[in-house]
């Protein structure tokens, strides 16, 4: 996550999937290049794309934006 964090512009989209599913999200659906997660505490769905190998950089913003509004933890920090 810190690696994240700190380079928000240039993140492996595997990386971000990693981080995404620690936080309890699972993949519900792929459409093409779109990921669709979904978790049991969140009601909005977020939807990931692979451009490339990278994550795009407004999708990790609002991944970050979802775990501070519904506070959310990464497995094994509850």
């Amino acid at each position: 996550m810190e690696k994240i964090l700190q380079g928000r512009k240039n993140v492996w989209f595997r990386d971000m999937v990693s981080l995404v599913e620690a936080f309890g999200f699972r993949l519900s659906r792929t459409k093409g290049s779109h990921h669709i997660y979904v978790h049991p505490m969140v009601k909005e769905v977020l939807n990931r794309q692979n451009v490339n190998g990278q994550a795009k950089p407004y999708q990790i913003n609002q991944f970050f934006r979802i775990v501070e509004q519904y506070n959310l933890k990464m497995r094994g920090e509850e």
